[in-house]
């Protein structure tokens, strides 16, 4: 499945850790109200994800002062997710998508190459979701290092 801009973004119920290192669960209507980039992404503290993760931190001043607010979304723990955010001081949700569920009906899970190599993963992408809860804007298979700007520059 994938989802476009204009369409309703899929809705999702998640563990996650929010910006103050708290365990709880996420849905959609948790952001509600306010725009939201939500973004996947392959792992906890490697190199690509640590710098995203880093450069949205960075700008999250001035995204919640355009009313935006940012979760992460990957296939690793709430306990590794802690350890991320404790290490990088990340200021938004990570979220726990551990069966890869809303990845999929995101389309950011499928078919990837690296090195070469087929592999099933997530893919990185990030949905800009507007306060009514459509899909306002998407990014698919964006390099890590500069996104944060780019979807800044584009609110």
């Amino acid at each position: 499945m994938t989802v476009e801009a204009g369409d309703r973004a899929p809705d999702f119920k998640l563990r996650g850790i929010d910006g103050d290192g708290e365990e709880r669960e996420f849905t959609l209507a948790s952001f509600s109200g306010r725009r939201l980039v939500l973004y996947f992404y392959p792992r906890d503290n490697t190199p690509g994800c640590t710098a995203e993760a880093c450069d949205f931190r960075d700008r999250m001043d001035s995204l919640r002062a355009e009313g935006v607010e940012v979760a992460g979304v990957s296939p690793d723990s709430t306990a590794s997710h802690l350890r991320f955010r404790e290490k990088q001081g990340l200021n938004f949700p990570l979220l726990s998508d551990p069966d890869r569920s809303v990845a999929a009906a995101y389309g950011a899970y499928g078919e990837k190459k690296s090195y070469g190599r087929t592999t099933m993963g997530v893919i990185r992408s990030t949905f800009l979701i507007g306060a009514d809860g459509r899909i306002e804007r998407v990014w698919r298979n964006v390099k890590a290092r500069g996104h944060a700007a780019a979807v800044a520059a584009a609110l």
